[in-house]
């Protein structure tokens, strides 16, 4: 059974930094993609940003520059550091993990999300 444990979250004014942080309870190098999404109020989940196990990264248009998605493997952990935060950052973020199945497909593992809210 894989777990992910989100923290970081809080309640920051416009321009501040938090660092968000995923671990996961087993080896990460078992996952072929990891990613941040987000949902706000009313919204639907939106992908943040993805690293694949090759070493590309993506991010969301509106937070490239902002934001940086890292990884330690020997912690089995990735991180999201998030600078200057605007209102329209504000969400539950949630850790996600992507691994292949043995017969095909993936199969998504979520954490239960922290909360991000930005306001001045």
């Amino acid at each position: 059974q894989v777990s992910i444990v989100e923290s970081g979250g809080g309640l920051v004014q416009p321009g501040e930094s938090l660092r968000l942080s995923c671990v996961i309870s087993t080896d990460i190098l078992r996952f072929y993609v990891m990613g941040w999404y987000r949902q706000a109020p009313g919204n639907e989940r939106e992908l943040v940003a993805i690293i694949h196990s090759g070493g590309t990264i993506n991010y969301l248009a509106t937070v490239k520059g902002r934001f940086t998605v890292s990884m330690d493997n020997a912690k089995n952990s990735m991180y999201l550091q998030m600078n200057n935060l605007k209102p329209e950052d504000t969400a539950l973020y949630y850790c996600n993990a992507r691994q292949r199945r043995a017969l095909g497909g993936d199969y998504d593992y979520w954490g239960q999300g922290t909360r991000v809210t930005v306001s001045s």
